[in-house]
């Protein structure tokens, strides 16, 4: 497993850290205070993890299966021309609905974060568009099973690493944070638009390089 695939893998994992959801999830949680708050967050952001592990290791598996009947070159293509989409596309994101971006969770329990976090994973394949990249780097390397395996556990631990961060600077900070996440909260719900759009948009171009890069090396060859 080359470094360029590795740096390109954890590249995409910290831009999937801009996610909207996963950030206002938490920052809604924190500053609504609901008893055993760190538990049910931990909950929240342990299935978001896991959900997204599970389908990685079943896209990596369906792809693995397909990978050796098309040309490498072929895969860089398209992977590159994956990139151009994601580029062009991030321009005509359309504006989230306020309603549905916002959190309106009134009964804080266990079973209501695993339906929050399904959700998160089920409706917010915008912000996603990094993992998606994610995976298809890893199959066009041809990875092992020991070899992705890591790497994609890797990938969703960083993706919830800001909400965990957040945890901890209200378990340090308490409320003395509490304007400033509400300032956080209020920007990210106005400006969630902008934010999936660099998403995309920086996916695409971190695509497209790792495609320019492969065809390069064939054509050195």
């Amino acid at each position: 497993m080359s470094i360029e695939t590795i740096g390109a893998v954890l590249g995409l994992a910290l831009l999937d850290t801009l996610s909207p959801s996963v950030i206002g999830v938490t920052l809604y949680l924190l500053l609504a205070r609901p008893r055993r708050m760190s538990l049910l967050l931990g909950t929240y952001l342990g299935t978001v993890a896991a959900a997204y592990f599970a389908l990685g290791v079943l896209l990596m598996l369906g792809l693995g299966a397909v990978e050796p009947l098309i040309d490498d070159t072929v895969w860089a293509w398209g992977q590159g021309l994956l990139g151009v989409a994601l580029i062009v596309g991030s321009y005509y994101i359309p504006g989230k609905d306020p309603e549905r971006a916002s959190v309106r969770t009134r009964t804080f329990t266990m079973r209501a974060m695993l339906v929050l976090a399904l959700g998160t994973w089920l409706f917010e394949f915008s912000t996603a568009v990094p993992y998606f990249g994610a995976i298809a780097i890893m199959t066009s390397a041809g990875l092992a099973a020991v070899q992705w395996l890591p790497l994609l556990a890797v990938y969703v631990t960083v993706m919830v690493i800001p909400g965990l961060l957040l945890l901890a600077a209200w378990a340090a900070l308490g409320e003395r944070v509490r304007a400033r996440f509400e300032r956080w909260q209020d920007k990210l719900a106005s400006g969630s638009r902008t934010a999936v759009s660099w998403i995309v948009f920086i996916a695409g171009i971190l695509l497209v390089l790792e495609a320019a890069e492969q065809v390069a090396n064939w054509l050195s060859v």
